[in-house]
């Protein structure tokens, strides 16, 4: 795929994740504003990360990474049938295999808290109204697992748009479900019952949503079960989907210990939380969307048998990575508080909690890139059928997540456990980098220096900007008014974002040129 089309297409992604995204920072806002970050919030984030784990093991991470190669490899060498045989029989393998996990977790929910956030014991009531809440969201576990098959097989036919809104429809069911119980002016224990209640409608609209182009495109819903692999394809994907499952369980491990560390310090699950969330609008509307195009590519491919356009593919999506992540970081880095404070400090969420967010946030936002450009390189080595070197690369990140939380916790707090998530993100995609090169195809070492320097000096510049223009505006309006914390984050932003594009057009960046190419033809 040449540099243009992945850019093309990803800006398609972009559009459709930003969405997303965008409307889940709409849903965070009514969650920090009904619950703040007090323990009724850190049960619920705790209660809805257990069905998320289970998620990631064994349906959006684990199974896109082993379902989307075979899929597409059958699609290109057998025919659409064949895929479509193959594609029902994951949905019904998988819908057998998330009810068992949902039936053992309804019954082990206690041992489940205890072993993630034991400490809430120590909080008279938290741990049993976090119990209740893992229960209620558990079949969550059903719809997002059935939706992740059904993304996998329109990503595989190059139908992004649709994958990439779904997340959207959930965002809007949870922002119409706070603006219900807002009006009702509920609270406490029934708050958070109707908010889990809500999870569970989004996920089933998410589903919903993408059935309907599959069915356009032929498929028809004829669900098959092959709890023994039986069959070649599913065989190939089992294969795949092991290693795939170590290596999503050894990120879970990090998300695992970070709670447990966290749950020792009131609120700190919270501030943690809100500030990821933040983060996943640039890493979701930048890294994500480079990630889908380009793990469909990948696949491709490596269908094709042909390396050197993966590594081109691989290129193109590092250098869009930084291109867009980048100053990103440093904008969020210079105007955490500010943004925060603009984000989430209504209703419940008080100064203090905004304070302890965007510290969070800061050393997050370290990890940026590294969390983008994870996304593009480990799906290549999936796609190759070479998993073990992306298992490698993700115990080592966990380790190095351990070692950071273990040796400075105690000392440091809950901002630690940011910075070591940020520290293994890093180690992550250093290690995938170097077994790209020495495993799958040689990458363009000195050309992606010299550009990410170049980035770098560019959002420098825009930092300058951007910080220049906020300290200039505090001195001129202050900060005491709604409209005032308006300014103070949009119009350094505007001429952050304008600085960069100037500079970005002047050194004629073929990235910028495509984003705007693109953006006047969707104008024509």
């Amino acid at each position: 795929m040449s540099e243009r089309s992945m850019g093309r297409s990803a800006a398609l992604v972009s559009a459709a994740t930003m969405l997303s995204r965008l409307l889940g920072l709409l849903r965070e806002q009514a969650f920090a504003a009904l619950f703040g970050a007090g323990h009724v919030s850190d049960a619920f984030k705790v209660a809805f990360r257990i069905p998320n784990l289970l998620r990631d093991l064994f349906a959006e991470g684990a199974l896109s990474s082993a379902f989307v190669p075979v899929f597409t490899k059958t699609l290109r060498h057998d025919g659409r049938p064949a895929a479509y045989e193959l594609g029902n029989t994951v949905f019904g393998t998988l819908a057998a295999v998330s009810c068992l996990l949902i039936a053992l977790g309804l019954f082990f929910a206690p041992e489940l808290v205890t072993l993630m956030a034991g400490a809430y014991a120590d909080t008279p009531g938290k741990l049993e109204l976090t119990v209740l809440l893992t229960r209620v969201m558990l079949p969550f576990l059903f719809f997002i697992s059935m939706a992740a098959v059904a993304m996998g097989m329109l990503n595989s036919q190059e139908r992004f748009v649709a994958p990439a809104i779904a997340p959207a429809l959930f965002n809007v069911v949870a922002v119409l479900a706070g603006l219900l119980l807002w009006a009702t002016q509920t609270g406490g224990r029934t708050l958070a019952l109707g908010w889990a209640i809500a999870v569970l409608l989004g996920g089933a609209v998410q589903l919903l949503v993408q059935l309907q182009p599959l069915w356009r495109l032929g498929w028809r819903p004829r669900l098959r079960l092959d709890l023994r692999l039986r069959g070649e394809g599913m065989h190939r994907i089992a294969w795949t989907m092991a290693p795939a499952v170590l290596s999503v369980a050894a990120v879970q491990v990090n998300v695992f210990v970070n709670t447990s560390f966290a749950s020792h310090e009131p609120g700190a699950v919270s501030w943690l939380e809100f500030a990821f969330r933040f983060l996943q609008l640039p890493i979701g509307v930048f890294g994500v969307a480079i990630a889908t195009v380009a793990t469909a590519r990948f696949a491709a491919a490596a269908a094709d048998a042909d390396l050197p356009r993966l590594a081109a593919n691989a290129q193109s999506g590092l250098r869009l990575v930084l291109f867009l992540t980048v100053p990103s970081t440093i904008g969020l880095v210079l105007l955490d508080e500010p943004i925060i404070r603009l984000i989430y400090e209504h209703g419940r969420f008080l100064a203090s909690d905004t304070a302890a967010t965007a510290l969070a946030l800061r050393y997050y936002a370290v990890g940026l890139v590294a969390y983008a450009a994870v996304k593009v390189l480990a799906p290549a080595f999936y796609a190759v059928g070479t998993p073990r070197f992306a298992v490698i690369a993700s115990l080592a990140a966990v380790a190095g997540n351990i070692a950071v939380n273990s040796l400075l916790y105690h000392a440091y707090g809950y901002k630690v456990l940011a910075l070591g998530t940020a520290i293994a993100a890093l180690l992550n995609v250093a290690i995938l980098y170097a077994f790209f090169c020495r495993r799958i195809a040689g990458l363009a070492h000195r050309e992606l220096a010299a550009y990410a320097l170049k980035i770098l000096a560019m959002a420098a510049v825009m930092g300058a900007m951007a910080l220049g223009s906020y300290y200039l505006l505090d001195a001129t309006l202050g900060g005491a008014k709604l409209w005032h914390q308006v300014l103070h984050v949009l119009i350094p932003v505007a001429l952050g974002g304008l600085t960069y594009g100037v500079l970005a057009a002047i050194f004629k960046v073929p990235e910028f040129e495509q984003i705007t190419t693109r953006l006047r033809r969707r104008g024509d």
